[in-house]
């Protein structure tokens, strides 16, 4: 296969139309130095031409068309998890740069073929949506953990809370759409693979709608011999919180406590809680989005890989069965490629 030569500007085809994916778009249209929408997707017609009409661009219902465009260099991929697989193996065998949000595919044997495949390919194309690397109190946390001023980290503690969820949100889904971050952070973190999971669930809160078991307590062990607890609550009903704190040798860093702005009035004192994830991690998304147009305009590949998304969908794997089973369960890792070393 022929190495595609990196543009002056990136035109970049933004797959799926939803909240991200029009977020995305607006991002590289708006934000993002050093590359343009060159194309919309989406299976709802009207929406992806209102999409592309916004900013110039042409739009489509099939992604291999859109990828065909001779304006399109590289693809964000927003559409539902299910669709990544194939539009991922289309994108690869047109050498092109890939953003891929989480999931890079929703199960760790699809997510192995997208592996196999970048392998054959020779080269890294694909980076994975876990915004968190990017934001400034993670990479801080991530600096002081690999110093050597706080020691060995020994534990972690974590706490991930929503406001609410859509009615669609299931038990599932508080493994595979929301500790997925956790599960991502940890390895990243540390620097450690995931090695067991375990599940804890106490009462259903009276704010969780149908049949939804929340919150939950997700305990993972490292191979280096770490615990990591993380909470899981997406209808605590005040907004959202996402936190860490780490538990070394010889100290302790805690990220995530949000204050901002104090103020004390009228007998009471406090600040403001971030009410999503676009607010809390904007910035986050911001830098992801410029770091990976400046790396694929050097025709490099940075941040999270193939390989892990690989790794997380296996980790949510043994996450799923702990949660239906209530017992430790441990983490099938195929060896990581050397590509990814």
């Amino acid at each position: 296969m022929t190495t595609r030569t990196a543009p002056a500007s990136l035109g970049v085809a933004v797959v799926g139309t939803g909240k991200m994916g029009a977020d995305h778009v607006r991002r590289l249209h708006e934000v993002t130095s050093g590359a343009r929408v060159a194309a919309v997707v989406d299976v709802d017609e009207e929406r992806a031409r209102r999409a592309a009409d916004a900013v110039g661009c042409p739009s489509y219902t099939d992604p291999v068309a859109a990828l065909d465009d001779p304006g399109v260099d590289a693809a964000v991929i927003a559409s539902p998890g299910p669709a990544h697989e194939a539009i991922l193996l289309e994108a690869l065998a047109r050498d092109l740069p890939v953003l891929c949000e989480k999931p890079l595919t929703p199960d760790a044997e699809s997510a192995l073929r997208v592996v196999r495949a970048e392998e054959r390919l020779g080269r890294r194309r694909i980076q994975v949506g876990f915004m968190r690397r990017f934001d400034g109190e993670y990479l801080r946390l991530k600096e002081l953990l690999s110093g050597e001023e706080l020691g060995r980290p020994l534990l972690m503690h974590c706490r991930h809370r929503n406001a609410s969820v859509h009615d669609y949100f299931t038990t599932d889904m508080l493994i595979t759409d929301s500790v997925v971050h956790e599960m991502d952070c940890t390895r990243w973190l540390l620097g450690q693979e995931i090695s067991a999971v375990t599940v804890l669930r106490p009462a259903p809160s009276r704010q969780a709608p149908g049949e939804l078991g929340d919150p939950q307590l997700v305990l993972f062990e490292t191979e280096g011999g770490a615990l990591v607890d993380v909470e899981i609550f997406v209808t605590c009903g005040f907004g959202y919180q996402v936190q860490a704190e780490a538990v070394c040798e010889r100290g302790t860093a805690r990220i995530g406590e949000g204050h901002g702005v104090l103020t004390t009035t009228a007998g009471r004192w406090g600040g403001a809680v971030d009410p999503d994830f676009i607010t809390r991690f904007g910035d986050a998304y911001d830098l992801q989005m410029q770091r990976w147009v400046d790396a694929a305009l050097r025709g490099e590949s940075i941040g999270p890989s193939a390989w892990d998304g690989y790794a997380a969908a296996a980790v949510c794997e043994a996450g799923l069965r702990a949660q239906a089973s209530g017992e430790r369960t441990p983490v099938d890792l195929v060896p990581r490629p050397a590509l990814y070393d």
